[in-house]
């Protein structure tokens, strides 16, 4: 058991802190954490990120412009005022390129081209030096209509279409040459539209109906000339019958007629036969009974 004499000595030495010990502690609390804002805002003010897909170029003001080095993916340093970073995206993107052009024979074709490209890396500095980060609307339409015009004049407007690989290739091999100039690399091109004016268009239609017409007349031609052939192949064959037929009636007389006398009569009587309704009259008068040397009749009687 602690005395009590003891627990009031202890309770008198405990201090409560007056007021000018407060404002010092929160003084000095204050001034750590400005401190501390001060050093976060230094910090954040020399660092900066680039993404994924993304480089940097970097401005200096005390060495004159932009440096020539690039800044790949990733965190960097900078001197605050002194240097500013530039990001510029160097992923390829599409790019759709519409041209109202003429071909070689004065035919007015809207063509439209699409073009996959990307910045050169190396030349980031001098593409921005130049033409800013912008570059892609400065540059790929302009030199896209060129080389379309270009390349488009040196054919027919049967020869797009007939053509149109041919057509796409020389478009893309002309357009990289241009695109490199300007320090852009173009992975593909290709013609994704291509239409004519409308009367253009009405002349196909009517050269297409014309040439059906004319394979049409062509196969009646070629129809007839095979009747033609037919028919004198079966006129051929039928005077060659009759010249056999002939022969042999010279040498045999009427019985080759009499056996095809019987051959038909016999032919007749099959068929009368399977008739139903057909009933025979025989010949003659009644005098004679019947035997005369008139024929018979077959008459057909409805039941």
């Amino acid at each position: 058991i602690v005395p009590h004499g003891i627990i009031t000595n202890q309770f008198n030495q405990l201090q409560i802190p007056n007021s000018a010990t407060m404002d010092k502690i929160l003084s000095r609390v204050s001034s750590a954490a400005g401190a501390l804002a001060v050093g976060a805002f230094t910090v954040n003010s020399c660092i900066y990120n680039v993404d994924g897909g993304e480089r940097a170029v970097m401005f200096d003001t005390l060495r004159g412009g932009i440096l020539p080095d690039v800044r790949d993916e990733g965190t960097h340093f900078i001197i605050p005022v002194v240097q500013r970073p530039i990001i510029i995206d160097v992923r390829t993107k599409p790019r759709e390129i519409p041209s109202v052009t003429g071909t070689k024979d004065l035919q007015m074709v809207n063509i439209k081209l699409r073009v996959l490209w990307r910045p050169v890396i190396e030349k980031l500095p001098q593409l921005y030096r130049e033409l800013g980060t912008d570059f892609d609307e400065r540059v790929l339409p302009s030199i896209g209509n060129e080389v379309l015009k270009s390349v488009v004049a040196q054919y027919n407007a049967e020869e797009l279409l007939s053509k149109r690989a041919e057509v796409s290739n020389r478009i893309k091999t002309e357009l990289i040459k241009r695109g490199a100039h300007f320090h852009l690399t173009l992975d593909d091109v290709a013609i994704t539209h291509l239409t004519f004016g409308r009367e253009f268009m009405k002349a196909i239609e009517s050269k297409q109906v014309a040439s059906q017409e004319a394979e049409r007349q062509q196969y009646v031609v070629q129809r007839a000339e095979q009747e033609r052939i037919a028919n004198v192949t079966r006129a051929e064959g039928e005077a060659e019958a009759a010249t056999i037929i002939t022969k042999a009636m010279e040498k045999t007389g009427n019985a080759i007629v009499e056996v095809r006398r019987i051959d038909a009569a016999k032919e007749i009587a099959s068929k009368l036969a399977r008739g139903r309704n057909i009933t025979y009259l025989p010949g003659g008068g009644a005098s004679d009974g019947g035997n005369g040397g008139n024929p018979g009749l077959l008459l057909s009687v409805d039941k």
